[in-house]
């Protein structure tokens, strides 16, 4: 018999009870949010929630507009919505992939100045971001990167946070003698790389692939240096040149924002086990 049955009914209700209370709390902003998206003006600055009317439960169903998000994707927000996907996905993908590869070397190779390079890759992870911000437009201006695809995706493809975590994983998840066996078999680094270690360290994975997604979607400094052409500028920047100088539409915003929300919540329900897993699997050796 587990613990929780052996708890008794009035703590388990009790438990139940907070967390739903957490839940509503959480999910309130959210319903909020996609309901704005669906008012007019009027209606947004004349009702908290759900504009009232003559409607079941005393709400004017029939106010409620897709207008939003047609006038948004009339303004050409499909494109920058198009960026997103194409800039963040691929800078996961190559992101997990070198990383996962820079810390499977740290983890298991035996080379001159192996220490050093940990060492100065626990030292990037210290640095703050923020100061590398005019090196690095200075670096890419010189290497004739700015305004450019590659320019945007290169500085976040080796991030030193991802490579310290990928050593420590491959450290604690791989066997040495499985490594040895592969090599005695016959198979080269690359083929031990995406054959063994890559799937023995799968959670990892997941969850910096994610993390890297969501870094890169929601990324809003770094397109605004890099990026000067409007139609490669990626829908965080996009989301805030809504906003007018003189009068805001909240209502096209409140779209804005829903549609940039939606892919990164159907990526974390997909990958949240992995997501979980690769967050905990360093908390217990073996």
């Amino acid at each position: 018999m587990s613990v929780g049955r052996r708890s008794p009914l009035w703590r388990r209700l009790l438990l139940q009870g907070l967390l739903g209370l957490l839940a509503i709390v959480t999910l309130v902003p959210f319903a909020w949010l996609i309901i704005a998206s669906l008012k007019n003006r009027e209606d947004f600055s004349q009702s908290m929630f759900l504009p009232g009317g003559d409607g079941l439960f005393g709400v004017a169903w029939d106010r409620l507009t897709l207008q939003n998000y047609e006038n948004l994707f009339g303004l050409g927000f499909g494109g920058a919505f198009l960026n997103s996907v194409f800039y963040s996905s691929t800078t996961a993908v190559l992101a997990t992939l070198i990383c996962a590869a820079a810390g499977y070397a740290l983890a298991k190779f035996r080379f001159r100045g192996r220490n050093v390079f940990t060492l100065a890759v626990l030292a990037l992870i210290i640095l703050p971001p923020t100061l590398l911000i005019a090196p690095g437009y200075e670096l890419l201006y010189h290497l004739r990167l700015l305004d450019t695809v590659p320019g945007l995706i290169l500085p976040f493809l080796a991030p030193a946070f991802g490579v310290f975590l990928f050593r420590q994983s491959v450290s604690q998840s791989v066997p040495d003698q499985l490594l040895e066996a592969a090599r005695m078999d016959g198979c080269s680094e690359v083929e031990i790389f995406f054959a063994i270690v890559l799937p023995l360290i799968r959670p990892m994975v997941g969850a910096f692939l994610l993390i890297t997604f969501l870094g890169m979607w929601n990324n809003f400094i770094s397109p605004q240096i890099v990026l000067q052409s409007g139609e490669k500028q990626p829908l965080s920047v996009a989301i805030a040149q809504l906003r007018g100088l003189y009068r805001s539409d909240y209502g096209l915003m409140m779209a804005g924002t829903v549609v940039s929300i939606a892919p990164v919540a159907v990526l974390f329900l997909l990958l949240q086990k992995q997501f979980i897993s690769g967050l905990t699997s360093g908390a217990v050796k073996g």
